[in-house]
């Protein structure tokens, strides 16, 4: 046996809620081989004390845009239409360099976090592909596609350049490392692109066998310039096009219909439920539950870090809960073990994971986070599940470990080079990105 988390609190996450209390979580060939009450007979070769320590799967962020990290908090306060103008002008000076050393920066702080997977939608994916094989991180890896094609122009997806470029992804990555990364085809949202892309893009994921990410129905406007153009609703719209004919996360999802839900649920798609960004932005989180009840797989993610400010999932799943307890007028609309099972065995299924992770469970990737329940704010636990939820905090996650590999350990990153990525940052991208800014 490579590794023994010795008498840890260990929130399983399968059916049942099961909570093993002193358990002994053994760890072999990446894989959790046994989790028990009683030590293995078998001595390991490395032993960790998980005395006070709560172990959980590791978390799920289904939507995240990683190298955007680089634009966190510059256009906090500013309206939609002016953050958006300010983000297309910095976005337009990036180049791979800048992303990848961003990317790095933000897999490190996910890491940090507990989070042992990411959903990423955004541009230069070969850059975050790279930060993420060197990280050890999994991660569903979309290129942010937006293009409008016109009716007379002779589109040809196999030479067009967006379309090349998720082609040349594709080849390259998808199924690196044993699946470690996956590649999913993507478009920016309904409004940034035409059926043609549509098409073109969803007909390359079904012959490759890659899921689907998009943002769906954030805003009001976006629903209401869709129907006035096509008299249609987004997800309704999209559905013709074959965009959900291959499993897909669709992110925001703030006002989407009834049918739509119904529509998507029997299409398995998965809604990802970003409640800061949304509260962030001012618009409003879905209705968590009745998109259950529809039928969908709901998710978690934080959005990027510029929309959220930071990728803590764990105040994430608080504000899932809070978000629903809120609109619900109920303390127990959403209950703590729902919100972990979005971020956990819910964000498993929207990546195509379940199989390999998102519980702790015999057999399945040891893909996990010790959380340090020593801390003030942590004691004293009368339930842990709500202590995770409602009072526990990214910081106070102590390890992280990716097929039983520590990625980050009490403020370390083996497998990171974070002096480098922020030298890059400091020196050459942040100074060229933000050439004639004045310091705020």
């Amino acid at each position: 046996m490579d590794t023994l988390i010795a008498n840890v609190t260990a929130v399983t996450m399968v059916p049942g809620m099961e909570v093993v209390f002193g358990a002994y979580l053994g760890i072999d060939g990446g894989k959790i081989v046994s989790l028990s009450r009683q030590a293995p007979k078998e001595p390991p070769k490395t032993i960790i004390d998980g005395t006070g320590m709560v172990a959980i799967p590791g978390l799920i962020n289904c939507h995240t845009h990683l190298a955007s990290a680089i634009l966190r908090c510059y256009t906090d306060d500013l309206g939609a239409s002016d953050a958006l103008k300010v983000l297309l002008q910095r976005e337009a000076k990036m180049d791979s360099k800048a992303a990848k050393a961003a990317a790095t920066i933000a897999i490190a702080e996910c890491l940090r976090f507990g989070v042992t997977s990411v959903s990423d939608l955004y541009y230069f994916p070969e850059a975050t592909a790279q930060a993420a094989a060197e990280a050890g991180i999994k991660a569903n890896l979309a290129l942010s596609a937006y293009r409008f094609i016109d009716e007379n122009e002779d589109f040809d997806f196999e030479t067009d350049e967006q379309c090349r470029e998720l082609q040349r992804l594709a080849d390259k990555w998808h199924g690196y490392d044993n699946g470690r990364i996956k590649i999913d085809a993507g478009i920016y949202a309904e409004y940034t692109s035409n059926y043609r892309l549509w098409e073109g893009v969803a007909g390359f994921a079904a012959e490759r066998g890659l899921g689907m990410q998009l943002h769906l129905s954030q805003t009001r406007n976006e629903v209401d310039s869709c129907l006035d153009r096509t008299g249609m609703e987004p997800g309704e719209l999209l559905s013709c096009h074959r965009m959900f004919a291959v499993p897909a996360t669709a992110a925001g999802c703030s006002f989407l219909t009834e049918a739509e839900q119904k529509l998507l649920g029997r299409r398995h798609a998965s809604a990802v439920a970003l409640p800061l960004a949304c509260a962030k932005n001012g618009q409003p989180v879905f209705d968590i539950p009745a998109f259950v009840k529809n039928g969908m797989n709901v998710a978690l993610g934080t959005d990027g870090a510029v929309e959220c400010g930071n990728l803590d999932m764990f105040e994430v799943m608080r504000g899932a809960s809070m978000s629903v307890r809120v609109s619900k007028g109920d303390p127990a609309a959403l209950p703590a073990s729902a919100a972990l099972m979005m971020a956990t065995v819910c964000g498993a299924q929207a990546q195509g994971r379940s199989k390999e992770c998102g519980m702790l469970k015999v057999g399945l990737d040891a893909d996990l986070a010790l959380v340090d329940f020593s801390a003030p704010h942590l004691i004293p636990c009368h339930n842990v599940l709500t202590g995770l939820v409602f009072s526990a905090k990214g910081g106070d996650v102590a390890m992280t470990m990716v097929r039983g590999k520590i990625l980050y350990q009490n403020g370390r990153f083996p497998t990171i080079d974070l002096k480098a990525a922020v030298e890059e940052l400091t020196t050459d991208a942040i100074p060229r990105l933000f050439a004639g800014d004045e310091p705020k």
